[in-house]
């Protein structure tokens, strides 16, 4: 099954599919180049993402990750299947699937000498700076109409191709792609559970058959890794991770829809069915509902990327920057003050990296204003839509919560009450950071007493002898102590000093 398989003439149904699409590619490419986006960024030098299958025996030698991925999900037949029938001879429940990954692509710079051409590390071409690099193709392999137990063979052929690359009419030089081939297999089995209700056990296992030789990475052995493979100036195990990758499916899931009836959530099942969620068998992936709540429930994410059910790309996002850990705004602001030359540099790197950049430099500010964020509840509405009662005052100003006034709030130490303006001496406890442990002992002003959301109180000082403590408390940098630190000082009492002549009070 891919997405175009499916008959999609309901507008709804339409959307969702989309929707679904949306989800799997950020999964897809999470990870496939990060910011700044260019290829000399040490971050940027390995392939590295979610859902990588190395080849076999890869791991083992410390140069690249598992050759396997396997879940289990839980399909309930529809009350108009034959549900009592063996899986096997039902052929009116099944499922389809899909199985995405990226298929690493690397390429190479050549500079053009005389009628030949010869591998460089960089080559600028009509402002553009190439250097060698791993792209990737995304790879869909549909495998329909799974009513039984089977095996699926996956032949992905490698392949080598050029690009001429031009600078003011003339012919500079060429990139060479090259693409290994990649072998791997989908094993599907069904499992009839003992439940309640007919339920039955998919356990799907993906895995790259491609087996890791060690000497494929000397030069001794490979005549064209020189070429085609990882500079000179590499580290051997840098070239050896470096090969690894090019033969692992990158990214890997599966898409999987039911036919004949619905999956389960593993995350929140239904009572009767939560022994089964419990007993699943999920390795390196988990599987996750895709679609709205109250809907058919037919298609899942095996997810190399632990998510909740029902996840969805947020209708603020302009376009993926391949690094969810990020904060889509904050990446369109760095990327808008790169230079030109690392701009171009990203541009060079990868034709994504290229779209990324472009797309935060034609970024409108109404675009970038909708990236500074939406709160949401838990059903999914937004503030803008009314779904619950904003305050006129934000929750973080001081002003929300009259209960609380940490310039006039005190705090009892040792039988003192302490508040703005008490001395205090500090006394950092062993849990206290290297930085408050150099403050042993000496005195301090409170500023304020603040409580915390869950009821903790914590003092904020300056140093006594801080000759910027003035400064500190205009704009508000504090240290920032627990009651038991702190030990209240008892300042003298001093007698009134008499101007000569005068008569003390009586």
């Amino acid at each position: 099954m891919t997405y175009a398989d499916v008959d999609v003439a309901e507008p709804r149904e339409e959307a969702r599919l989309a929707a679904a699409r949306r989800v799997a590619d950020a999964i897809l490419f999470e990870g496939y180049i990060l910011y700044p986006y260019r290829a000399t960024s040490a971050k940027n030098q390995l392939r590295w993402q979610f859902g990588m299958l190395g080849p076999a025996g890869a791991a083992q030698a410390g140069v690249g990750e598992e050759a396997g991925m396997r879940t289990t999900l839980l399909f309930e037949p529809g009350a108009d299947t034959d549900a009592y029938a063996d899986a096997a001879a039902d052929t009116e429940i099944g499922v389809d699937l899909t199985l995405r990954f990226l298929h690493p692509q690397f390429r190479s710079v050549e500079r053009r000498s005389g009628a030949a051409f010869e591998p460089v590390e960089s080559l600028t071409t009509a402002g553009t700076h190439w250097i060698p690099w791993h792209e990737a193709v995304v790879c869909e392999v549909p495998l329909s109409g799974i009513t039984s137990d089977t095996v699926i063979p996956i032949e992905i052929a490698g392949s080598q191709e050029t690009e001429p690359l031009h600078d003011d009419g003339r012919l500079a030089g060429r990139l060479v792609r090259i693409r290994e081939r990649l072998r791997g297999q989908v094993r599907v089995s069904w499992r009839r559970l003992d439940a309640p209700r007919p339920l039955f056990a998919v356990d799907v296992e993906v895995t790259n058959l491609g087996r890791w030789d060690r000497s494929a990475a000397s030069d001794d052995a490979r005549p064209d890794a020189r070429r085609y493979g990882a500079p000179r100036t590499a580290a051997p195990r840098s070239a050896a991770r470096d090969l690894a990758a090019r033969v692992s499916f990158a990214g890997t899931h599966v898409v999987a829809r039911a036919v004949g009836g619905r999956f389960l959530s593993l995350t929140d099942p239904p009572s009767w069915a939560a022994a089964a969620a419990a007993a699943g068998d999920q390795h390196r992936c988990w599987p996750v509902l895709l679609g709205e709540e109250g809907g058919p429930d037919d298609l899942v994410l095996v997810s190399p990327i632990i998510l909740s059910d029902r996840p969805a790309v947020a209708p603020e996002s302009a376009g993926d920057f391949f690094d969810a850990t990020e904060i889509d705004e904050m990446l369109a602001l760095r990327v808008r003050t790169l230079t030109d030359d690392e701009k171009a540099q990203a541009r060079g790197t990868d034709p994504r990296a290229a779209e990324i950049v472009d797309r935060c430099d034609t970024m409108t500010d109404e675009v970038l204003a909708r990236l500074h964020g939406t709160v949401r509840d838990s059903a999914g509405r937004d503030s803008a839509g009314g779904a619950f009662d904003q305050p006129d005052t934000p929750w973080w100003d001081p002003a929300a919560d009259a209960s609380v006034a940490p310039e006039t709030d005190t705090v009892v130490v040792a039988g003192v009450a302490i508040g703005n303006g008490s001395k205090v001496r500090l006394h950092p406890l062993r849990r206290a950071d290297a930085q408050d442990m150099f403050l042993a002992g000496q005195s301090a002003t409170v500023a304020a007493v603040l409580h915390d959301v869950d009821d903790g109180v914590h003092v904020a000082v300056t140093l006594d002898d801080d000759p910027a403590n003035d400064l500190h408390a205009w704009y508000g940098r504090y240290h920032y102590f627990a009651p038991e630190e702190l030990e209240p000082v008892r300042e003298p009492v001093r007698e009134p000093v008499l101007e000569p002549g005068s008569e003390p009070l009586r």
